[in-house]
C-alpha cells in the first residue's frame, strides 16, 4: 500500500467543509464549545478564504427577509419558497432560517462586508429579498471570522484535507477520514458530532462547455457531491434528489442574471422579438396553483424559454441595451447628466460580473459585446445538485422542536437520520431559496445545535482500528493500482488494468446527459432512458474500482468522481420513483407530462443501506 503517515485528531465538534454554512457552523459552535469546555475543528478540501460556492465572490446576498422594516414576515419567505418549488419543502426549516438570517447579514456588515446603501442609508434592494454588495472578497471575509472564532476559541482548522468516509460506531457517527492534497498524509479525525458541509455537485451532467471551455460552470467545479456521498455512507436518509437546479445564465461563462431582471427591469426575448414570458403565459395554466403565483416559479420561467427553443425561435437575448436606455431616459433632457447615468449604469454591469463571474466579462470584451449597445444571449446550464439555491438535493434533517411537526423533529435541530451526524447548507435537503446568507445562517444553528448534542451525549464513540485500516486501503488503492500497472503501456492514459479519472468522468456525463435529461436531450427523460441510465451506472459503478491516480491530485479527482457517480444514481433512482412531471425547466418526464397533485405532492426520499437503496414517499405538513 501508498506510503501515506497516518495523523489522528480527536475531538469534540468536527465540521467538514469550509463554505459559507461550514464558517457558520465555527463561529457559533466556537462560542458556545468554548463556554463548556468543548474543542471544535474544521477541515476543509480547499483554503476557506476561497472554498465553496462563493469563493469568486458574489455581487448580491440572495436571502434577507428585511423583518425589522415591517415590510416581510418570515412567512411570506415561506409561501415565496413553496411556490418556487412546486409545493415541495419543509417550511418548518425555511422558517427557522428565515427568523435567523437577517442578524447573520448584519454579522457579514460588521466584519467588513459592503452592502449598499441608498442616500438615507437603507440597504438596496435588487429584488423583495436580495440586496446588492461588493463581493468580490465576500467569502473572505465570512472566513476570516470563522478562522478567528477557531483559533481564539480554542479549536482548529486544516485545509487541503479532502474528507472522503465517515466513521461509524454502530448507528451513531464517530468521525470522518480523508488525505492530504499536497503531502502523503491519511487523515483520521474522531468525533462526538460531526457537521457536513461540503458543498453539493457539479460535473455529473455533461457541461454546455467543452473543448477550449472544459470545466467551466456555473456552480464551482471542485464541489463533486461530497456532501451526499459522506452523509449517503454513514446511512442517512435523503430527500428532494430529483430537484435538480437548471439555472438561466448569460450564454457559455455563466454570469449572473439576477441584477438584470430585478434591478435593471430588463427583457428576455426570442432571436425575433418575441418576449416568451407575454407570449406564452397560457402554459402556465397547465402547472396549477403554481403557474398563478409571482413571482412565477424559476423552472416555469425556464420551461417557457425553452419551449421558445424546441420551436427554433433561439437564440434567447437579455436585452441589455434596452434596460440601460430606458433606465438613463429619465436624464434625457439633461445631456450632462445623461451621459453621467450611462457611464454609471455601464459601470454596474461590468461589475455585476467583476465581482462574482470575471469570466463573463472577458467573455463580453472577446466578443465586443457592449451592453449599451447589444443584447447579450442567455440559456440554461446543464444540471447541478445543491440545497441552498433554487434545488433542495440533501439529507433529510430534524427542525427545530418550536416550529417542527413531531414526524420531522428527533432531538436536534439540523440532526440527520444518524445520531450525531449534522447538515447545512448544501448537505440538508427540502430547505432552498437560503442561498449564501441563509446557509451561514443554518449552520450557525447547526453549530449550536451541536455542542448540545455533544454535552447530552458527551462520551467519544468507538472508532475500530480495523475499520479505519480499511478505509485507508480503498482510499489509496487508486495510487497503488497505478504504481503496480503503470508501466505496462507507453502512455499512462491508456491501459488495459485500468482508467484514468477524466475518462470517468466523462462517461459518467455522457450517460447522464443523454437518459436522464441533460442538455443534449433538451432536459426530457423517461422511465426506459432512466432504467437504462442505472444498467450504464451499474457498470460504471464495477469499473470505479479500477480508477488509477499518479498523484495526489488525480487521487482527488478519483475520490471526486467515484462522489459524482453516486450523485447520479441516488438522482436517477428519484427521478423514476417520482411519476410525474413537477418541474418542468428543471426536468421533464415524457411518460408522465403532467403534474399528479393527488399521488405525488409529497417528498420522495431515498437511503443507501447495506448495498441497497430504498425508496419512499413521506407527506408534506404545512406549518403556516
Amino acid at each position: 500500500m501508498a506510503n501515506f503517515e497516518t495523523v489522528e485528531i480527536t475531538t469534540d465538534i468536527l465540521i467538514c467543509g469550509g463554505g459559507m454554512a461550514a464558517c457558520g457552523a465555527a463561529v457559533e459552535a466556537a462560542y458556545w464549545a468554548n463556554k463548556n469546555g468543548l474543542k471544535v475543528t474544521l477541515v476543509d478540501k480547499a483554503a476557506m478564504d476561497r472554498s465553496g460556492a462563493v469563493a469568486m465572490g458574489l455581487s448580491a446576498i440572495n436571502q434577507y427577509v428585511d423583518i425589522n422594516s415591517g415590510n416581510n414576515t418570515c412567512e411570506d419567505y415561506v409561501n415565496y419558497v413553496r411556490n418556487d418549488l412546486m409545493g415541495i419543502t419543509r417550511e418548518d426549516l425555511v422558517y427557522d432560517i428565515a427568523r435567523h438570517v437577517d442578524s447573520t447579514v448584519h454579522l457579514f456588515e460588521k466584519w467588513g462586508l459592503p452592502i449598499w446603501k441608498d442616500e438615507k442609508g437603507n440597504y438596496v434592494h435588487e429584488g423583495r429579498w436580495q440586496l446588492m454588495i461588493n463581493g468580490e472578497s465576500y467569502k473572505v471575509v465570512v472566513s476570516e471570522a470563522a478562522k478567528n472564532a477557531l483559533t481564539q476559541q480554542g479549536g482548529e482548522y486544516f485545509e487541503r484535507v479532502f474528507i472522503t468516509e465517515p466513521l461509524m460506531d454502530g448507528g451513531r457517527i464517530a468521525g470522518a477520514v480523508g488525505f492530504s492534497t499536497r503531502e502523503n498524509k491519511f487523515y483520521v479525525f474522531k468525533a462526538k458530532a460531526v457537521l457536513a458541509a461540503m458543498g453539493g455537485a457539479v460535473h455529473v451532467f455533461k457541461p454546455r462547455s467543452a473543448g477550449e471551455g472544459l470545466g467551466r460552470a456555473w456552480y464551482p467545479p471542485w464541489n463533486s457531491g461530497s456532501s451526499l456521498y459522506f452523509t449517503l455512507m454513514a446511512g442517512a436518509e435523503q430527500t428532494c434528489q430529483e430537484v435538480r437546479f437548471i439555472p438561466v445564465r448569460f450564454k457559455d461563462a455563466y454570469g449572473p442574471v439576477g441584477a438584470w431582471f430585478l434591478l435593471f427591469k430588463s427583457r428576455a426575448t426570442n432571436a425575433y422579438g418575441g418576449e416568451y414570458m407575454v407570449e406564452r403565459k397560457d402554459e402556465l395554466e397547465k402547472w396549477g396553483s403554481y403557474g398563478k403565483v409571482k413571482p412565477i416559479p424559476a423552472n416555469l420561467r425556464n420551461w417557457l424559454g425553452m419551449l421558445d427553443e424546441f420551436e427554433g425561435k433561439g437564440p434567447i437575448y437579455m436585452r441589455t441595451e434596452e434596460a440601460i436606455a430606458k433606465i438613463a431616459d429619465q436624464f434625457k433632457d439633461d445631456p450632462k447628466e445623461y451621459k453621467k447615468k450611462m457611464k454609471e449604469l455601464e459601470a454596474e454591469a461590468w461589475e455585476d460580473f467583476l465581482d462574482m463571474t470575471i469570466s463573463q466579462a472577458i467573455l463580453w470584451a472577446g466578443t465586443n459585446v457592449q451592453p449599451e449597445e447589444k443584447p447579450s444571449e442567455i440559456a440554461a446550464a446543464e444540471p447541478y445538485f445543491i440545497g441552498s439555491h433554487s434545488g433542495a438535493s440533501g439529507a433529510w434533517v430534524s427542525g427545530p422542536k418550536d416550529l417542527a411537526p413531531k414526524e420531522y423533529f428527533w432531538g436536534y435541530e439540523y440532526m440527520s437520520t444518524v445520531k450525531g451526524l449534522f447538515c447545512a447548507g448544501d448537505a440538508s435537503g427540502a430547505s432552498s431559496h437560503k442561498f449564501s446568507s441563509g446557509s451561514h445562517a443554518e449552520g450557525r444553528a447547526a453549530g449550536k445545535a451541536m455542542v448540545r448534542f455533544v454535552l447530552d451525549n458527551n462520551t467519544l464513540p468507538n472508532v475500530d482500528a480495523g475499520q479505519v485500516a480499511k478505509l485507508k486501503e480503498k482510499i489509496l488503492r487508486p495510487i497503488d493500482l497505478f504504481e503496480k500497472d503503470g508501466k505496462v503501456t507507453s502512455d499512462p492514459d491508456i491501459n488495459p488494468e485500468f482508467m484514468k479519472p477524466k475518462m470517468f468522468m466523462f462517461r459518467l456525463q455522457k450517460l447522464m446527459d443523454e437518459y436522464a435529461g441533460g442538455v443534449t436531450a433538451g432536459f426530457k427523460t423517461n422511465k426506459a432512458k432512466l432504467e437504462r441510465a442505472l444498467q450504464l451506472i451499474g457498470w460504471l459503478k464495477e469499473d470505479s474500482e479500477k480508477l488509477a491516480a499518479s498523484d495526489l491530485h488525480e487521487l482527488m479527482r478519483c475520490h471526486e468522481n467515484i462522489q459524482r457517480m453516486y450523485q447520479a444514481e441516488a438522482h436517477v433512482r428519484t427521478i423514476l420513483f417520482r411519476e410525474e412531471t413537477r418541474w418542468p425547466g428543471y426536468y421533464f418526464r415524457s411518460d408522465f407530462p403532467a403534474l399528479d397533485e393527488a399521488n405525488w405532492k409529497c417528498f420522495v426520499n431515498c437511503a443507501f443501506k447495506n448495498g441497497q437503496w430504498e425508496m419512499k414517499k413521506v407527506p408534506i405538513i404545512s406549518i403556516l
